[in-house]
């Protein structure tokens, strides 16, 4: 199995740190934080990580090469023209890359301990979701999970953590454009056919100055 670092967004919330630096290059622990994903999905087994890159983009492939130092080949799909496509339009422009079999994707700027797996199999879903407890952020959360479904309206609801694992054919009605996911996942859950799962492991959504700072806090206090 394929994976893709989302890594092309612009991460204005992250100002003023993202205007020299991309968000998936800005260090978590004294390190990048995209190479904590790197290093993991190195290490569960992946052998092929394809990166979308638009803003500042051409840093991260010359901070991360051709991934040989990991043992994995770095694919890069360049948005950087057209600008970033939001998540369903940078999986497609990406889909040359990722081939006609399921795929882990996984966002550049989130930083957990959720064990990836290569051998993951949808069964007969087109995709599976990783749920999280809602963060103060999100607090209303994002999807409901019912006898291991994912629904649009629960009494309960979590927070999509931004990984997950597609059937690559989802894609295949979006264009080649700025497309969000989340309309097309919700037309695929009405059509149960998406499964899930919740994670309660450590999960950070990095996507303020001050979240950076508390999950660097978080690593000085458990080293």
């Amino acid at each position: 199995m394929k994976a893709m670092i989302l890594a092309a967004g612009r991460g204005e919330r992250m100002r003023p740190l993202t205007d020299t630096t991309p968000k998936p290059l800005l260090k978590v622990g004294g390190k990048e934080l995209i190479v904590w994903h790197i290093e993991k999905l190195a290490k569960n087994g992946f052998k092929e990580i394809v990166i979308n890159i638009a803003h500042l983009g051409q840093q991260i492939p010359e901070a991360l090469g051709n991934g040989e130092c990991w043992g994995v080949k770095l694919y890069y799909s360049d948005e950087q023209t057209s600008g970033a496509l939001e998540t369903a339009g940078g999986i497609k422009k990406a889909l040359s890359f990722l081939g006609d079999k399921p795929f882990l994707v996984v966002n550049g700027d989130v930083f957990c301990d959720y064990e990836f797996d290569p051998a993951f199999d949808l069964q007969n879903k087109l995709a599976h979701l990783v749920l999280v407890p809602n963060p103060p952020h999100n607090e209303k959360g994002d999807f409901g999970l019912e006898n291991s479904l994912v629904v649009n309206h629960s009494s309960e609801l979590w927070t999509f953590s931004g990984i997950a694992y597609y059937n690559p054919m989802i894609f295949n009605t979006v264009k080649l454009e700025k497309s969000p996911l989340a309309p097309l996942l919700r037309q695929l859950i009405d059509q149960k056919a998406v499964s899930g799962e919740i994670f309660k492991g450590l999960f950070k959504d990095i996507g303020t100055p001050q979240r950076l700072e508390e999950i660097n806090e978080i690593l000085t206090t458990t080293s």
